[in-house]
């Protein structure tokens, strides 16, 4: 049995040591923070080639965390993901997560809380080459693709339906072009703040790297 102890990280109050007794962290030297390069390097890097390594990239195991069938064909990777900010425009963190499987957070230090929800699933997409399905209880994600609100978008040049420049441009269109090449990324909706237990974590995960503005790794259920 892994043995579960508390992770001390400043400025998280009670935080860590509730995902340690809820079962989500199990060991904190597995999941040191590694402070190699800014999270905004890291972003970067990512909008200008999609293909590019992502910290967090999980192992591929399987079951929900992807891997192959029997058959030898890609099995479905789910991915929750979620944002967080301290004010809108504040210090944001965002964090992916799937299941019995890899998590991944990470920050920035002025955002919003929509670009964080944003980059959250585009890290998750980035991070996985399997078939994968991004659950998250952002409407303004998943409509963008459910409701292929990026199709008139790039019919108008960019500009939404009320005539205006589309928000968040940098982020939405290396993301749509990500999911549009791969053609395997599917998006569902979740509410927030319910008894879903993985969008609990996902949402305790970007809190808190809003808080210590610092990214990190590891396993969870």
């Amino acid at each position: 049995m892994l043995e579960r102890i508390a992770i001390s990280m400043g400025g998280l109050g009670k935080q860590p040591n509730q995902l340690v007794f809820m079962g989500y962290v199990e060991r904190a030297s597995a999941h040191r923070v590694h402070d190699v390069n800014p999270l905004m390097t890291q972003v970067d890097r990512a909008r200008l080639n999609p293909r590019a390594p992502v910290l967090g990239a999980p192992s591929k195991a399987a079951g929900t965390a992807g891997g192959r069938s029997a058959r030898g064909e890609a099995t479905l990777v789910i991915a929750y993901t979620d944002g967080a900010c301290s004010g809108n425009p504040g210090p944001g963190g965002w964090a992916w997560a799937v299941a019995g499987a890899e998590f991944a957070t990470g920050a920035e230090e002025h955002t919003t809380n929509q670009r964080m929800e944003m980059t959250a699933a585009y890290q998750a997409v980035l991070a996985h080459n399997e078939p994968i399905e991004i659950v998250s209880d952002s409407t303004y994600v998943v409509n963008c693709f459910k409701q292929r609100w990026w199709e008139g978008w790039l019919k108008r040049g960019w500009i939404n339906s009320q005539r205006r420049p589309v928000a968040n441009r940098d982020l939405w269109e290396p993301f749509i072009e990500l999911v549009r090449t791969r053609g395997n990324v599917t998006f569902r909706w979740v509410k927030g703040h319910s008894e879903d237990r993985m969008n609990q974590f996902v949402d305790q995960l970007a809190v808190e790297a809003s808080q210590t503005q610092r990214p990190r790794t590891g396993r969870c259920p």
